[in-house]
């Protein structure tokens, strides 16, 4: 009798194409490894619907075909899967929320999260793949030493991507490949060039899909029905000093388009919603050191348990700044080395050492402390100049004395503790 020994089954990786030349070179790299690849596409919007011209933005029927087109040339099964209304719900909707509440959000950071890495995981996994894979410049490895998955920072600088997928969890890191992690964008579309891709030359999707010509204000006016209305500009002090068109329009930091003339430069310093106003002031009052963090995913550590030197991007493309996390209540309290131009409510902060990922969260309105020692300056005597305001050790519920037994104790070398409450 003999026995047929059959060979081992490939492993099978669900390809993320989105139609741009990044996940279609990331497709021929898997297949070229002896993946048994399946190309995927997620329908998230009609983005012609939106009037977009599907050109630079992903998800567009011109992506669909030119995501179908690779898919043939490499001979991999392809299909269309519609998350119209998920996208919808947890995306748009949440986009309008932020905005509305006074933020700034940032859908791609939440694409990734719930769309990319939630549903087309658990699809791949119901369809018996072990993989999926997208075309982030980003690398994921497996610490020999602890077990734990790394996010890594792409080797090419100008397109790492690290930031945006800092929500990846263990389970997730351990079912997600991501091959142009160690490749540079010209090897990439040198790739896409031998074997001749439609999209080898293909513009970079660089806006919001779902977002007609940048008007975010617009578009939510369609998607919502509502009509933002004009209010007041205010100065530091409280005084109006012009009217804008709706406080959703305006973003922190904003410079362009307030229609000012106050003899010097003014900048979007904050935002009441609730009473409609706007507050402009000069650009120094923009800077803080210290920001608090939510929502937050660890990826390097199980969790924060005590202070940590990191350095840290408050933006997408931010030059990584030096910091240092302590842990706080439903999150982490991150203080600069020095004072950051316009930490924005709704935006994330991503957390490194070095080239890993250690993790992430959603900032929270300015730290009310930093607040209060710009309001407090012009008030105190010259020799308090430069103390900090600090918060006292029973948090919200100290009192004059315990203020009073803080400021005679702080000197002899006595520390609250790092709570993360606030006065």
């Amino acid at each position: 009798m003999t026995t047929q020994n059959s060979a081992p089954r490939p492993p099978r990786a669900l390809i993320a194409m989105s139609g741009g030349v990044d996940s279609s070179v990331a497709a021929w790299l898997m297949q070229r490894d002896g993946y048994d690849c399946t190309g995927i596409t997620m329908r998230l919007t009609h983005n012609e619907m939106l009037g977009q011209s599907g050109f630079h933005t992903c998800c567009s029927e011109k992506d669909i075909e030119d995501a179908a087109e690779v898919a043939f040339a490499l001979d991999i099964p392809y299909e269309v899967l519609d998350f119209t209304a998920d996208f919808r719900e947890q995306i748009i909707e949440k986009f309008v929320r932020v905005y509305e509440a006074g933020g700034t959000p940032n859908p791609c950071i939440d694409c990734n999260k719930h769309m990319k890495f939630n549903h087309l995981l658990s699809w791949a996994q119901a369809h018996g793949m072990e993989y999926v894979v997208t075309g982030h410049y980003a690398r994921v490895e497996q610490d020999p030493d602890t077990g734990r998955w790394l996010l890594k920072k792409g080797l090419d600088e100008g397109k790492d991507q690290s930031y945006v997928l800092y929500n990846l969890t263990q389970q997730q890191l351990a079912h997600v490949r991501l091959p142009l992690g160690a490749l540079h964008k010209t090897e990439v579309r040198a790739i896409a060039e031998q074997h001749h891709f439609i999209n080898a030359r293909k513009h970079d999707s660089q806006d919001i899909c779902f977002v007609p010509d940048g008007d975010y204000a617009r578009f939510m006016e369609g998607f919502t029905g509502k009509h933002y209305p004009a209010g007041d500009f205010l100065d530091e002090s409280g005084r109006v000093v012009g009217t804008h068109n709706g406080a959703v329009r305006y973003t922190l930091g904003q410079r362009k388009g307030l229609g000012l003339a106050l003899g010097a430069p003014v900048y979007v310093c904050g935002k009441d919603m609730q009473a409609n106003t706007v507050t402009v002031g000069p650009e120094s009052a923009l800077f803080d050191r210290i920001v608090y963090a939510e929502d937050v995913n660890w990826i390097a550590i199980p969790e924060l348990t005590g202070p940590l030197r990191v350095t840290a991007r408050t933006r997408y493309h931010q030059t990584e700044q030096a910091a240092t996390v302590y842990p706080a209540e439903n999150g982490f309290r991150l203080e600069f080395e020095q004072p950051q131009r316009a930490p924005t409510p709704g935006q994330s902060v991503v957390l490194y050492q070095g080239d890993v990922v250690l993790g992430g969260g959603i900032m929270g309105e300015p730290y009310i402390l930093s607040q209060l020692e710009r309001m407090a300056a012009p008030m105190v005597k010259p020799s308090f100049r430069g103390c900090r305001v600090v918060p006292a050790a029973l948090g919200n519920n100290a009192g004059l004395m315990g203020a009073g037994y803080l400021a005679a104790n702080i000197g002899s070398g006595w520390h609250p503790p790092r709570s993360g409450r606030t006065v």
